[in-house]
């Protein structure tokens, strides 16, 4: 019945053409996105360069959204959504080592026909994947000078990610909790005891071995992406002034977590 007794009405439609209060472009903001693919020369697969480029900066910010509730999350003490979070992480991440292959369906005449009018912009100005570096542990203040086409937020960024703790410190805090110590000359028999007695502590094993899958599937990225970059323009440099492919194959070599390989040797 209804309020005054007579025969109930309709339902109040909340979902479909009733409700009428949000649109799908609109919700996700349309218009405007699709405003944002702004070429600067006439070469077809500009379009396409940037395209991937913007997705994998989108991609970034969920990482960094996904990444800094995983470390609230072990500072917590709450493992479980730790991990949940980091697998999602990983499945974003194979994504990004996936969009190479579309980005690869340019040769190196097409890229050449727009290069030049790239400079000085390179990728090496991300500050998302600098944030991303910070927060699994690759601190490094030197980007805080040489990123000279920064704006001032996006430093201020880059600056609280220098302060601010890094995954590897929730997962000392997750050890701690546990009561097991950390100090740098203890933390190695820290590890080896979760990793001997994964009856008592199988969740931060899983959890290390949810960091390293971070910290791999980043450096197959890299080598992805370098792998790339040699098809697309050899040894020539990087636009933004960087050796190029040689600056890039250096940097596979980088570990977020080099204890959690290091403990490898002592297992």
């Amino acid at each position: 019945m209804g309020i005054d007794g007579d025969a109930p009405g309709p339902p109040d439609r909340q979902f479909g053409e009733e409700g009428g209060r949000l649109s799908y472009g609109g919700y996700l903001c349309l218009p405007a996105l699709l405003a944002q693919q702004q070429p600067q020369s006439q070469a077809p697969d500009e379009l396409l360069f940037i395209t991937i480029h913007q997705v994998y900066e989108l991609w970034f910010k969920l990482l960094l959204h996904e990444l800094e509730s995983a470390r609230f999350a072990m500072f917590g003490g709450e493992l479980w959504q730790a991990r949940h979070l980091f697998q999602r992480v990983q499945a974003v991440e194979r994504v990004l080592i996936e969009q190479v292959d579309v980005l690869e369906t340019m040769t190196p005449q097409d890229f050449l026909a727009f290069r030049a009018k790239l400079a000085p912009a390179s990728g090496f100005q991300s500050v998302q994947f600098r944030e991303l570096e910070f927060l699994s542990g690759l601190k490094d203040e030197r980007y805080l000078t040489s990123f000279r086409h920064a704006s001032e937020a996006e430093l201020a960024r880059l600056r609280r990610r220098l302060d601010e703790p890094t995954l590897w410190d929730a997962y000392l805090a997750a050890l701690a909790q546990r009561g097991l110590p950390v100090s740098d000359d203890e933390i190695m028999a820290s590890l080896l005891t979760v990793a001997r007695d994964r009856r008592s502590h199988d969740d931060l094993w899983q959890l290390a071995e949810d960091l390293l899958n971070h910290d791999e599937t980043t450096a197959l990225w890299r080598m992805r992406h370098v792998q790339m970059v040699e098809r697309q323009i050899g040894d020539k440099s990087g636009t933004g002034g960087s050796t190029g492919a040689p600056y890039l194959r250096g940097r596979t070599r980088l570990h977020y977590f080099p204890l959690l390989w290091e403990l490898r040797a002592w297992l």
